[in-house]
């Protein structure tokens, strides 16, 4: 239980215990290495490709795979949690996490990697929902921003830095040591946890009370769609019969489930909640900012590795300043969070979190990471003041009995958007990249002189390099051409990406300004 202190002239104030403490920061470990390896094979996925022996094409499943067995299992933290106990649930995944993970290392081929990133996703996915549930019952209403700012270090800072351990260990251990990262920090949570959180019994006879129909339609709803939204830029989407077979799939189970959770009395996950104004708009905020969060991380290290030819450490250098600013910023919102009102702050930041993604817009060959040093400063400082205040207005008003369910919520629905978000900016990008390289192609013809002599340039020097043969040399000089017309689409494509991630965070901004002002200290009802 809390405990209560009083001063002179002021209302009682409940405090946490230590103990509490210890509990609430011993779940946030596992929420930030949770979130951390949704990320930290970005940089890194050339050099797990060549070492697992797969195509360029298949790499992403190695992110995807995990992203797909959190989606599935973070709606169904709170059920489990309740049949099998809280403590028991989040100690024995505190454990499997670091397994798969360390599993992952050894993986020789494209399966087995698909299938222990899946696993090691699933175990993972329970430390978020369970973390952030903790922050809503363990700690009484006035220290809840807190807490909320230490979650929200995880979701922001963690995405972040992923990147940039990643491509540390990879360049100077190997791409092995990114899966045995998690192992001493899930070590202290699990020791941590199992000295401070009560024993409880277990509830089986809730097992044949279960939403059985809900869980199924749901797991296959959520795995294809995320198998659509991975394969389906790859394929050329509804060209491909094999994703519209799966859209199909994901369309019609996903449809029941709704059906299902709207209708049966002890639903898996309590859509209703959405009905509730503060929660319903703070979802949908918290979606479109999941875009914006895991897109800019994908987004970013895709254009150093393809147009300036960044390596995995050199990408995690640049990434590094998105993440290191926000360790300062973040515990300081709290303190503007009892002083100003959250709709505005977190407006203020998730308007500077868009107007970063508007600076990298014009880009050009001259951009690299230098270039992306102010924007990247910007950001964190955007991010910082984003999902402290956003987190605080959603669980304004949600009961303390639902708060494991709207943590479910709300965290399935935020990784569900970044999932959407990689997959349609992957698709803007080949897309306004095809579009600029037939606008650029059109100026590009022999009947212009600075094309002809660009070529006759490019001849020269291939033979002056030694390319004995004139025809062979003018041939590679309209391939070099071509090649250069394909970059700079390239660059005009990651910029029109940029903006629309902008765009996104545009409306999500003027969206949190439709919602009721949460009371202070916000945060879910009740301790």
């Amino acid at each position: 239980m809390s405990a209560i202190t009083t001063t002179a002239g002021h209302a009682q104030q409940p405090r946490a215990s230590t103990k509490e403490w210890i509990a609430v920061l011993a779940g946030m470990i596992g929420a930030f290495m949770a979130i951390l390896n949704i990320q930290i094979t970005n940089a890194s996925l050339l050099d797990i490709e060549g070492g697992i022996g797969t195509g360029v094409d298949n790499g992403a499943w190695i992110s995807t795979s995990y992203l797909i067995g959190e989606i599935v299992v973070i709606p169904l933290t709170a059920y489990f949690s309740n049949v099998f106990s809280f403590r028991r649930y989040i100690l024995v995944n505190s454990v499997l996490f670091p397994l798969f993970s360390m599993a992952c290392a050894f993986a020789h081929d494209l399966g087995t990697m698909i299938l222990l990133r899946g696993l090691q996703g699933f175990a993972g996915g329970v430390l978020i929902p369970m973390a952030f549930t903790m922050v809503l019952t363990k700690l009484p209403k006035n220290q809840q921003p807190l807490g909320l700012a230490i979650f929200a270090l995880s979701v922001t800072f963690a995405p972040a830095i992923g990147p940039t351990i990643g491509g540390y260990l990879t360049e100077n251990y190997g791409w092995q040591t990114i899966f045995f990262i998690n192992t001493i920090p899930s070590i202290i949570m699990a020791i941590a946890l199992a000295l401070t959180l009560e024993k409880q019994p277990m509830q089986l006879s809730l097992l044949k009370e279960g939403d059985w129909a809900g869980i199924v339609t749901m797991a296959v709803g959520l795995s294809a769609l995320q198998t659509v939204l991975e394969e389906g830029n790859k394929d050329d989407w509804f060209s491909s019969p094999f994703i519209v077979k799966l859209s199909i799939v994901a369309f019609v189970f996903l449809a029941a489930f709704i059906f299902i959770e709207l209708r049966v009395k002890k639903p898996l996950v309590k859509l209703r909640l959405l009905t509730q104004r503060n929660f319903g708009i703070g979802v949908l905020v918290n979606v479109l900012v999941g875009v914006a969060l895991f897109g800019t991380v994908y987004i970013l290290p895709q254009y150093l590795g393809q147009v300036q030819r960044y390596n995995a450490e050199q990408i995690g250098n640049v990434l590094a300043w998105t993440g290191l600013p926000q360790l300062l910023l973040i515990p300081l919102v709290p303190v503007l969070m009892k002083r100003f009102d959250a709709r505005y702050i977190g407006f203020l930041g998730i308007s500077i979190f868009a107007i970063s993604c508007f600076m990298n817009v014009m880009l050009s060959a001259d951009n690299a990471g230098d270039q992306f040093w102010v924007p990247n400063i910007v950001r964190a400082i955007g991010q910082a003041l984003v999902l402290t205040p956003i987190t605080a207005i959603t669980t304004a008003g949600i009961a303390a009995t639902d708060a494991a369910a709207a943590s479910g919520l709300t965290n399935m629905l935020r990784n569900l958007g970044g999932a959407v978000g990689t997959a349609s900016l992957g698709t803007i990008l080949t897309k306004r990249e095809q579009f600029h390289s037939n606008i650029i192609g059109q100026s590009v013809t022999l009947a212009r002189d600075e094309v002809r002599d660009r070529i006759t340039t490019l001849t020269g020097y291939f033979i002056q390099h030694g390319v004995a043969d004139p025809s062979v040399a003018a041939h590679k000089a309209v391939v070099a051409l071509g090649q250069i017309v394909r970059r700079q689409a390239l660059i005009l494509g990651f910029g029109d990406t940029f903006a629309v991630i902008g765009i996104v965070l545009s409306l999500a901004a003027l969206a949190l300004l439709f919602t009721r002002k949460p009371q202070a200290g916000g945060g879910a009802g009740g301790h």
